[in-house]
């Protein structure tokens, strides 16, 4: 355990628990915190707890009689945006947002100056539209209580807490993963920035943030939630964000900034694809895999400066009686070799890396790698693969194609270890070129 392998004085202050109301508490006093707190109505813990609450009462009550004085576990000050509870979900959601930023400033005021606050949020999105965009209800709520309290804003990093096995997680979409809120003190003298000031440092430090984050390999799941810190770094540090008719910018129009921005920079890696490529994800990200009149796929070929048969010869469109189809992974020739084909594409390539993954698993999938790698004229054609499992998990997260988005994630996170073995292989057969991690 970890409280065991610290040094004895630090276990002689960190092995006692206390139960404080988190509104009110004065433990926090100048010590380094890390908290987990509650997370707007995903989960009524009260609720659950009656399941064992009423059998132990009936077998401790003698023992522990103030701890079992009620019938049922207390509810009313639980800190969850419950509805039933509050009179309707505009009510719970400002009980919620009241009590999160009087717990929260507790914490800005009290904890030691020289360490950041992390706070863990394990957030499950719950959509809400307004005219301004899509956004998330619970995030944003919490997001702004955390802002409100007088902290600023970091980094947000997501982190694998949650196991697949768990009950929750059984026939359910279920969390993966938790975030980690990396929080400070906001700056008393923090300056006030435009609407388009926040815009334009959006634009010139998210692509930074984000280069760094793929080389780390994270997910492409879990992109979108740590884009978040560099974006809300900016946003919180501020004193305030004004609009131009000077109203402050809410947390809400923060974040579809910060998700525009992500869009927009997650588009550029466009411009590395070949045509034929970039044919395929304006299809696919119109159409999907539906089958269209042939006009649809003439009018993109124009635009590209193809033509539709060049692509059909490229191996990823199927078009006959006045019809046009993208071929699905399944339909790909299942004896593909990318050394033999006349006009390869990074479309192509990538949709072939996740078949042999997902059919003959990480040995197979690196050993197309390695033949990718080692093709003459293509550029860097497994690093633009890469790329575009970024881009297309992106827009099939956001379209809600949950296994399309599945298998491009996957591709992702088995990278690191394809490298490897396609590295391994390499050196094995005495191949000239060093192969490096992308």
């Amino acid at each position: 355990m970890a409280i065991e392998a610290l040094p004895f004085c630090m276990r002689a202050t960190g092995d006692c628990v206390f139960q404080y109301d988190a509104c009110s508490q004065p433990l926090s006093h100048f010590r380094v915190v890390s908290t987990d707190p509650p997370y707007y109505d995903n989960i009524g813990y009260a609720d659950l707890s009656d399941f064992f609450y009423v059998w132990l009462r009936r077998s401790l009550k003698s023992v522990f009689p103030e701890l079992f004085a009620t019938l049922a576990v207390p509810k009313a000050e639980e800190l969850v945006a419950t509805p039933y509870r509050h009179g309707g979900k505009d009510k719970a959601e400002l009980f919620f947002l009241e009590g999160m930023s009087k717990a929260m400033h507790q914490l800005a005021v009290q904890a030691h100056y020289a360490f950041p606050v992390t706070i863990y949020y394990a957030f499950k999105q719950s959509e809400a539209k307004g005219s301004g965009g899509t956004s998330s209800t619970g995030w944003e709520t919490f997001l702004a209580a955390v802002i409100g309290a007088g902290f600023s804003i970091s980094g947000t990093w997501p982190v694998r807490t949650e196991g697949a096995g768990r009950m929750i997680a059984v026939g359910n979409n279920a969390l993966a993963s938790s975030v980690v809120l990396v929080c400070q003190r906001r700056d008393p003298g923090a300056a006030i920035l435009s609407r388009n000031a926040f815009r334009r440092e959006l634009r010139q430090r998210l692509p930074l943030a984000i280069k760094e984050l793929e080389h780390a390999n994270i997910a492409p799941v879990d992109v979108a939630q740590a884009a978040i810190g560099p974006g809300m770094a900016i946003f919180s540090q501020a004193k305030a964000v004004l609009n131009p008719d000077d109203s402050p910018m809410s947390v809400r129009e923060a974040l579809i900034e910060i998700n525009a921005a992500l869009d927009e920079h997650l588009s550029q890696d466009e411009g590395a694809f070949d045509a034929d490529t970039r044919f395929a994800l304006t299809f696919f990200e119109s159409f999907g895999y539906s089958e269209r009149p042939y006009g649809d796929a003439e009018g993109l070929s124009v635009a590209r400066n193809i033509s539709v048969d060049g692509v059909v010869r490229a191996g990823i469109l199927r078009a006959a009686a006045g019809k046009a189809q993208l071929l699905r992974r399944e339909q790909l020739e299942d004896s593909w070799d990318p050394s033999q084909d006349d006009r390869l594409c990074v479309w192509e390539a990538t949709q072939h890396l996740i078949k042999r993954l997902e059919a003959d698993g990480e040995g197979g999938a690196a050993a197309l790698l390695l033949q990718l790698k080692n093709l003459p004229g293509h550029g860097d054609l497994a690093a633009n693969c890469r790329a575009l499992a970024y881009r297309l998990y992106n827009h099939c997260e956001k379209t809600k194609q949950a296994e399309e988005a599945r298998s491009y994630n996957g591709l992702v996170i088995a990278w690191p270890e394809l490298e490897r073995q396609a590295s391994a292989a390499s050196k094995a057969a005495g191949a000239p070129q060093q192969l490096t991690f992308t």
